[in-house]
């Protein structure tokens, strides 16, 4: 079910040209699954070379053309779904079913861009004379270097390949070492699908290397991230050296409102069944949960049954609705947040350990912490796992102060059936995307990224491939009518 996967330059798969290799682990069961290749200096510099070429071939080809290809990649991703979302639950722990509907997400941006390379609008200007004409047109950046994060490693580099490809950019994308073939999959559905040696190019192995090598190349104008907001900035760093766009998705702390006037106990249950979806590492994860002190027992009660109720285990295994975490790292980030609101007076209403039947993998119990008070690390500090804090609030400019106090903002969540209460929120949230009584955020056509800490730019949506695009203002002086 799980191959060695080499990289891939200049249209065909290769290994490090000195042999490197690093493993790949399985989350659940700690044993190896496979090797990628570790890139060295001369595969970098051949990366570099191979799109180089590619871009000077595919911005010459035509917005119809490239549409075309890219919906071929898009119906070769759907084709091959169960192969993908295998090898992705083997990589990610996650549930076979989520990593299926992110299979078909990653899809979907393919589709998505197929269309939108083919509205890339200019503008025309009115001149201020007759013998003048202004116009404004949009053309690629030129080769861009992406960098994808584990938690979700098909849909995130999706969003960069397509994107670049239909905006006309050759891409070299380096996706994390955690879980890389379903990165692989798209590449090679890039592949199949006739888009040309040089244009999609792949790298593993050590990402600071990668890192440093690709930004500080000239050959490379574009940068997209999306990574922890320590990572971010030293790209940022990095990329200002060679005046770079750069457009990332960082972390975030996705406040959750939930007023008075709702139904606490539905409320609740969409809240936890959000949660805790793929173990909590979600970047738009709801991860504070500010409730109604009138609504506060009943919420905190159904979303504690909810969390008692979810069946943990390895993502392949069925009716398993949570799989492990993705590493070690993150399991004892996750046990020093909980041990430390519970010296700080926080409740544990459910789990709070690792499971008792777990004697391998990176498993941590669906956890919920009631009564959690504000300086509690798990508050401020993003808790990239299946713990969920709650508090109560009793005004609205009292919550909303809370909510916004933190540098993170990338999304937030309102639930209020009042139009006022929610429309006030949903503006006074200091965050790139909200959900009003939905949580479910993440759609190829709809713009997705944060503010603050959380980033720059926009992925998806119309939005998407402008940060592609570089604008050129032309304006043509007609040669004098009179005179002619």
């Amino acid at each position: 079910m799980y191959r060695d996967l080499e990289l891939y330059i200049d249209g065909a798969w290769r290994g490090a040209h000195d042999g490197a290799t690093r493993t790949v682990t399985d989350p659940a069961t700690e044993e190896t699954l496979g090797s990628i290749a570790a890139a060295g200096e001369g595969d970098i510099n051949a990366a570099l070379d191979a799109a180089s070429a590619g871009f000077a071939t595919w911005r010459k080809v035509g917005p119809w053309e490239r549409g075309k290809l890219l919906r071929k990649a898009s119906d070769l991703i759907r084709d091959r779904v169960d192969a993908i979302a295998t090898v992705m639950s083997l990589e990610t722990g996650k549930p076979i079913a989520e990593a299926k509907g992110e299979t078909n997400a990653a899809a979907d941006q393919f589709e998505w861009y197929a269309e939108e390379t083919k509205r890339i609008y200019g503008q025309i200007i009115e001149s201020r004379t007759a013998e003048s004409r202004m116009a404004v047109i949009h053309q690629p950046v030129g080769v861009v270097a992406a960098f994808s994060a584990w938690n979700f490693p098909a849909l995130l580099p999706a969003r960069k390949i397509a994107a670049a490809l239909g905006a006309g950019c050759s891409i070299i994308v380096k996706p994390a070492g955690e879980a890389p073939g379903s990165c692989a999959a798209l590449v090679q559905a890039c592949h199949d699908a006739g888009i040309p040696k040089g244009v999609v190019n792949y790298l593993t192995g050590n990402s600071d290397l990668i890192a440093k090598r690709l930004i500080a190349s000239p050959i490379v104008r574009k940068v997209s991230l999306t990574g922890s907001v320590p990572v971010g900035k030293q790209i940022l760093h990095l990329a200002a050296d060679g005046v770079k766009k750069v457009s990332m998705e960082l972390g975030g702390h996705g406040p959750v409102v939930v007023f008075d006037d709702v139904d606490a106990r539905k409320v609740a249950e969409v809240c936890a069944n959000t949660k805790f979806r793929n173990c909590g590492q979600v970047c738009i994860s709801p991860t504070r949960f500010y409730v109604h002190e009138s609504k506060y027992d009943a919420f905190a009660e159904r979303f504690a049954e909810v969390a008692k109720s979810l069946k943990v285990g390895r993502g392949m295994d069925e009716g398993v609705q949570m799989g492990p975490l993705a590493n070690r790292r993150g399991l004892e980030t996750i046990k020093d947040l909980v041990e430390d609101a519970r010296k700080r007076g926080a409740e544990v209403l459910a789990g709070g350990n690792v499971p008792a039947e777990a004697n391998r993998g990176f498993f941590f119990e669906p956890t919920v912490l009631g009564r959690v008070p504000d300086d509690a690390r798990i508050m401020v500090e993003e808790p990239f796992g299946p713990v969920a804090p709650l508090t109560s609030f009793t005004s609205y400019d009292e919550v909303m102060e809370r909510a916004n106090a933190l540098p993170f903002g990338l999304a937030g969540y309102v639930f209020s059936n009042d139009l006022k209460t929610s429309t006030r929120a949903y503006e006074d949230l200091e965050v790139g995307m909200v959900g009003v009584n939905e949580m479910l955020l993440a759609t190829a056509e709809a713009p997705f990224g944060g503010i603050k800490e959380s980033g720059m730019g926009r992925e998806g949506g119309s939005f998407g491939i402008k940060d592609y695009l570089e604008t050129k203002y032309v304006k043509i002086k007609l040669e004098d009518r009179a005179d002619a």
